[in-house]
Parts: C-alpha cells; structure tokens; sequence
C-alpha cells in the first residue's frame, strides 16, 4: 500500500507485563470464630495458586488482527493491503451453545462433521478489507490488459469442529464490492498522512455489488516430533478446501512444516483469506495454554484452481470498467516465523504469489502480520 522503501525484514517486540496482589484475610468479629492461624497461609497460598493458573482451553477465547500488505516488498500495487478482525468464542460442545439463533443451529447440525457430537466446537466472527490496484497506481486513464481497482469490505461468520488432531471450518461471508467499500479513502488517506502519492485511478474502479461467498477447509495436523537435544520439535500439517460464490470461486490445497521449540498445539499459520482463521487450541497441554514462552519457523504452500475472481473478472451482473485475464492455477508459497509469550502470538509471514492474470510480470511479494491474544 506503500512505495515507501522497506526491506522484506520486520523487526517486532513485544513486552508485557503482568501484576498479582493478595488480598488481606478478612478481620474476625465478636460473632465470627476467629479462622485457624495455621491454615489461612495454605488457604491463602491456594488461592494465589488458583488465581495465577492459566485458563484451561476450553475456557479461552480468541482475538486475532491481521494486517498484509505490500510494503513488506517495497511496492504498491496488485493485492496491496488487507486488514481482518476476528473474535473466536470459547470451546463449546454444541452450537447450541453459542448465540445463534435457533433456526441457524438446526441448519448446522445437519451439516456433516459440523454436527458431530464427539468435536469440540468454536464459532468465530470476522470484519475485515481488501484492496487491490494495478500496477501503474499514478495513471489516471483505464488500463485494459491491468487488473482493476477493487476494494472488498465484508463480515463473516465461521463454524469450526476440531479435535487434537483435526479442524474443519464452514465459513459463510457477505459484504461489498466497489465504492462502499470505501478502498479508495482507505489506501489514499493512509497514503495522504504518509505523504507518498496516492493513487490516480479509483475512478475506474469496479462497480458496487453485494458479495456472498461460502468456504469450507479441512486442516490436519500431526503432532510434534523431538529434534535432537536442543529442545526442538517439528510438525506438519495439511489442508484441503473450496470456496464458492460471486466474489471468489476456487479449490484449494496445501501443506506447511513447522521447526522450533514449544509448538502451539494449534492448526497452522494463517494469513487472510476465507475459511483461514483458526481455532485455539484444543489440548490442555498445549504450551500457549500453559502460558509458557516458545518460537517457531514454518515453510508452507497453498494451491488455489480458480473459477472465479471478480477481482480480476470485473463485475458480475453488469459491465465493468476494466478486467484482467484471470489464470486458472494461482499458488502462494510462504515462510515466516511466530513468537508465543504468555497469552499472546506474534506471526510475521512472508509471501510469493503467482502470476494471477495475463500479462503479469513476476508474481507478487507482500507481507502478513498477525497478533493474537487468547484470554
């Protein structure tokens, strides 16, 4: 979203801090038998205890920020920025469980694997946005053979089913193309406040159009294996999935390896794109829910046979001012590193994507920065 020069290396810190304080024992009265002396400091010990234990897995809910952007390369156009919020719900053992309506939770329960009754259960919501350009970002002409501009903004909805080994997503999304997707204040009031050029071409960009998409993933992951005596362990996990509505219609499959110490338990790297958010962890030994300090590196893959991109194809119901000719293979080859420390997750994840229409020169680099908190 910037031409900013940045080199492909984001440094990042993260300090926390954390306080405990101890109550005082309550004072006796005339009418109270005083309690034993001996006992309240064991009580006392016992509650401290109890307070600082970190919350079981079950208990835990989950915040996620994403935040991908091109800057990471030092450029400024194709998929140039994206931002998504996401809240994951606490374990539950049915649906019923959640706050959705009733009539939803029937229509779930009937859906095979997310009904199951021997899976644990998440449900997540997200808010998020997408903006794409092409790649001369100071034209103001059309530009025919270029992608168009685009902005995606859009809630969602996602039902997971896991267990240690095991999690499937059904994600349902609906939101807007076009100008209420309010992409071109985004990028170009970012861009005014950084005081770099802002792009010339909006006017050209895609028309308004509701979006509605429907996404399945199905994630497995091995456990962790010891690596010598260094205290490393590795992990490997699959994918396999397909998305299918107006705005993106594809099949898609991948894998990802995982080397460091204290692996999260969890289902893998994830950066923004549908059906990939995660759920928390579902092992109560897992070392984000001990609340212990870890760090892993990952190398992964992702390939996408494409049907449909409005981004690229132009609207669906009426002329659009400019398309691309859309690829019909497109993959995403990435490697990054995570920090765990206490309740949080720190992921930079650093991404080559292929050519995704013709005429394209090279592919595509962009970073991608998650932080999450479970709490």
């Amino acid at each position: 979203m910037s031409s900013l020069s940045t080199r492909p290396l984001v440094l990042v810190a993260l300090v926390l801090a954390s306080l405990a304080a101890a109550r005082p024992a309550a004072a006796a009265t005339a009418f109270v038998t005083p309690p034993d002396n001996a006992a309240a400091p064991e009580a006392q010990n016992a509650t401290a205890a109890q307070e600082d234990a970190p919350l079981p897995p079950a208990e835990r809910r989950t915040f996620i920020a994403y935040f991908e952007n091109d800057l990471f390369a030092d450029a400024d156009e194709h998929y140039t920025n994206a931002v998504k919020f996401t809240y994951i719900s606490k374990d539950l053992d049915h649906y019923r469980n959640s706050s959705l309506p009733g009539w939803a939770v029937d229509i779930l329960e009937a859906i095979p694997k997310l009904g199951n009754a021997d899976d644990i259960h998440n449900v997540g919501f997200s808010l998020g946005q997408d903006i794409y350009t092409p790649e001369d970002t100071q034209a103001t002409e059309l530009q025919p053979q270029d992608r168009p501009y685009a902005g995606w903004l859009y809630f969602s909805v996602a039902l997971h089913a896991k267990n240690a080994t095991r999690l499937d997503t059904f994600e349902l999304t609906g939101g807007m193309v076009g100008p209420s997707s309010l992409g071109e204040q985004s990028q170009n009031t970012v861009h005014e406040v950084r005081h770099i050029p802002t792009a010339k071409g909006w006017d050209n960009q895609l028309h308004d159009e509701p979006g509605a998409m429907a996404s399945w993933l199905r994630t497995w992951r091995v456990d962790p294996d010891p690596l010598g005596r260094w205290g490393l362990e590795w992990d490997h996990l699959a994918h396999a999935g397909a998305t299918l509505g107006n705005v993106l219609t594809f099949a898609n499959a991948g894998g990802e390896v995982r080397l460091g110490h204290n692996l999260p338990h969890d289902f893998g790297t994830n950066m923004i794109r549908p059906g990939g958010a995660s759920a928390p962890p579902a092992v109560p030994g897992d070392p984000w829910v001990r609340g212990e300090t870890g760090w892993h590196l990952f190398l992964g893959a992702d390939a996408r046979a494409v049907g449909h991109n409005i981004f690229l194809d132009g609207n669906t119901w009426e002329g659009s001012p400019t398309k691309a000719t859309r690829l019909p293979l497109v993959a995403d080859v990435y490697t990054g590193a995570a920090y765990l420390w206490d309740r949080y997750k720190l992921t930079y994840t650093h991404c080559w994507r292929t050519d995704e229409y013709k005429g394209q020169h090279g592919g595509q680099f962009f970073g991608s920065l998650a932080l999450s908190v479970s709490f």
